[in-house]
């Protein structure tokens, strides 16, 4: 599996090498050691959820508060997505800043979001598929919400018609009035985290 850092730090792309045969192809989507060698710290999947959507779907961009915080490990089973990250770590170098990266079913890639950062997809084909592996288990009330087309992002989410959101996603703040409320994470107190467990 091939592995490469983003624009965002932390966060990462994780491609599987298939092996193919005369029955189709075969590749392994996930090893917790190889994830862990990599971010610096523990991830053991808490929670396995699934999205099925219509081409033209705009999902995110989505969170969770820290605490509890949560990453996620994102693939694509089934159509295509153009994938986001968005650093939304108040404090880190990068703040603002985002990564895109075309996951399919086909070529297995994956990305690594790290806590603190928000994920969302815009679907390209019809019935496309999305599996994430996540941290933590779902806690009623943690979800941070950002509109995924807050001009102050100005995501290349690439569409040419209006994309099909859910009335939250469309209603979310924007970065400037969600870190306003402290709704978002704290790059130095990430770090500081990482660091203690690091040294337990």
């Amino acid at each position: 599996m091939r592995v490469e850092e983003t624009r965002v730090p932390g966060a990462y792309v994780f491609t599987p090498d298939p092996i193919p045969d005369p029955r189709g192809v075969f590749f392994e989507a996930f090893r917790s050691d190889l994830v862990e060698e990599t971010v610096g710290r523990p991830f053991r999947p808490a929670q396995i959820n699934y999205s099925t959507s219509v081409r033209n779907t705009l999902r995110g961009i989505h969170g969770v508060a820290v605490p509890p915080g949560q990453a996620k490990y994102v693939t694509c089973v089934r159509g295509a997505a153009r994938d986001i990250v968005v650093d939304l770590r108040v404090g880190s170098p990068t703040f603002g800043e985002h990564q895109e990266t075309v996951l399919d079913a086909e070529s297995g890639r994956s990305v690594y979001v790290p806590e603190g950062v928000g994920h969302g997809f815009l679907t390209l084909t019809d019935d496309t598929c999305i599996c994430y592996v996540v941290s933590t288990l779902y806690v009623p009330g943690t979800q941070i919400d950002i509109d995924p087309l807050d001009p102050d992002l100005a995501l290349p989410w690439g569409f040419d018609e209006p994309p099909l959101m859910s009335e939250k996603d469309a209603k979310a703040p924007g970065v400037r009035e969600a870190r306003a409320a402290g709704l978002l994470a704290d790059w130095h107190d990430l770090r500081r985290a990482d660091l203690d467990l690091k040294s337990t």
